[in-house]
């Protein structure tokens, strides 16, 4: 295994770089905007423009991939992250900031597409499992990492952002000094959200309402913090003790989707979560008590969208997983973009507390919503067909049905099935012949009244 990793050592170093630069600028943009004071919208529409720019970068980066190859590309969207995040230090104006944000998010998804199209192409079925495992502890690691760099440079200044560009940067050096095979170039996927939405609607939804949440913690989390009295190092612990969360609640939580049904799962999860957040919202907490509901929150938030996308994956066929990966990016992409948003609104008009309390709302409609799909579904399964059949006129209308019954006697069964099988005009059958006859229908009658096998 561990040479299998070191294998695709130059991809995680270019994740590590760029995935930590990413949560240094996103929790640096967050602090900064609270400490100007602007309304709580903008702080979620700079969040809610990155997402929109991983939903339209998706196109994009196809295209530039196509064209240009896979490290030429990759090159030019980080040149391009560099120039933006250094943007933000010489313009304060919150519209470039956002149209910033928007690039960022454009060429940073052409940047994923570049990473896991490479890894996905020259990963095999013995190793493929290991090596997409170790690139999403890569990918939080950098999370971690980059609240961490946070809390090196507590001042707001240009530094932070000078590490970013840094980062973006030198993110560039493992693709370009790389010995392993190129990619092929891209195709692109085929998008059929319709025909996904009506066979898993379940997965989705959560997919979809996982964007929601994970987009506004993001997004406004810091805000939250800063306006609970915490300074920069403290938010930076906040924002870490969160992700680093997620990334140890991956494992345990995947093998529990093996054992318990994940529609259930997903199901209790948000019951769960749903709470948690509504405590979050109403408690006065602080410190290390605070500490420890984040913890739990990222254990419950991170975990809804892989295990909305096992659920997905679990329906449909294997010629379909493409197209459906497609949609699933696109779907949480969508809500992401949407939650800050909406957060945001929440927060203005009812104070920072109101983030967790859009969190409990939503995690309350995304329980409703799927206790309604399952019980249609179910009800759907009651009028389908079924593979076994209970038994028809022929076998109750028969003579042989007395067989079954323990209150009728040996001698008036057989008399029966000779009067049906032998009428009186016929000549008498043989002994032997009849004896075969009557063993070979009570068999059959008793296969056919055996219980059905229980394959749930």
């Amino acid at each position: 295994m561990a040479a299998t990793i070191r294998s695709f050592s130059s991809l995680y170093s270019a994740t590590l770089l760029m995935v930590l630069a990413a949560g240094l600028l996103t929790t640096y943009l967050g602090l900064k905007l609270a400490s100007m004071e602007v309304a709580k919208v903008w702080i979620g529409a700079m969040m809610s423009a990155y997402y929109l720019g991983l939903v339209l970068g998706s196109k994009i980066g196809h295209k530039l991939i196509a064209r240009a190859g896979h490290i030429r590309a990759f090159v030019a969207s980080a040149g391009v992250v560099t120039a933006s995040a250094l943007g933000h230090a010489m313009i304060e104006q919150l519209e470039v900031w956002l149209l910033l944000r928007l690039i960022v998010g454009m060429c940073m998804m052409c940047q994923y597409m570049v990473l896991e199209s490479w890894l996905n192409e020259q990963a095999d079925s013995k190793n493929r499992g290991t090596i997409f495992a170790s690139y999403m502890i890569v990918s939080y690691l950098g999370l971690v990492l980059g609240q961490g760099a946070m809390s090196l440079n507590p001042e707001l200044t240009i530094k932070p952002l000078l590490l970013v560009a840094m980062c973006f940067a030198l993110c560039i050096v493992p693709l370009a000094l790389t010995r392993r095979i190129h990619p092929q170039p891209l195709k692109p996927a085929p998008l059929q959200i319709k025909v996904f939405w009506q066979k898993v609607p379940q997965s989705l939804t959560t997919i979809a309402m996982a964007g929601v949440i994970v987009g506004s913690f993001y997004g406004l989390a810091p805000a939250y913090a800063a306006s609970q009295g915490m300074n920069t190092e403290q938010v930076a612990a906040y924002m870490a003790t969160t992700v680093l969360a997620g990334l140890l609640a991956q494992w345990p939580m995947g093998k529990l989707s093996d054992r318990v049904r994940r529609s259930r799962l997903i199901r209790t999860n948000s019951v769960i979560l749903g709470l948690l957040v509504l405590a979050m919202a109403l408690l006065p907490l602080s410190g290390v008590v605070q500490l420890g509901f984040t913890f739990v929150f990222g254990v419950f938030a991170f975990t809804l969208y892989p295990l909305g996308a096992a659920l997905a994956n679990q329906n449909i066929e294997q010629h379909e997983r493409v197209a459906l990966s497609a949609t699933i990016l696109l779907t949480f992409g969508l809500g992401a973009s949407i939650g800050p948003l909406l957060a945001s609104a929440f927060m203005q008009l009812g104070g920072s507390q109101m983030l967790y309390a859009f969190m409990a709302a939503v995690a309350a409609l995304l329980f409703v919503r799927l206790q309604q799909v399952n019980y249609q579904q179910k009800q759907q399964e009651k009028i389908a067909p079924k593979d076994y059949m209970m038994a028809a006129g022929d076998l109750v209308g028969s003579p042989l049905a007395a067989a079954l019954d323990p209150r009728v006697d040996q001698q008036t069964v057989d008399s029966q099935m000779r009067a049906e099988r032998y009428p009186v005009n016929d000549t008498s059958p043989d002994p032997a012949q009849f004896e075969l006859d009557l063993t070979g229908q009570a068999e059959r009658a008793e296969q056919v009244n055996s219980p059905a096998k229980n394959t749930d």
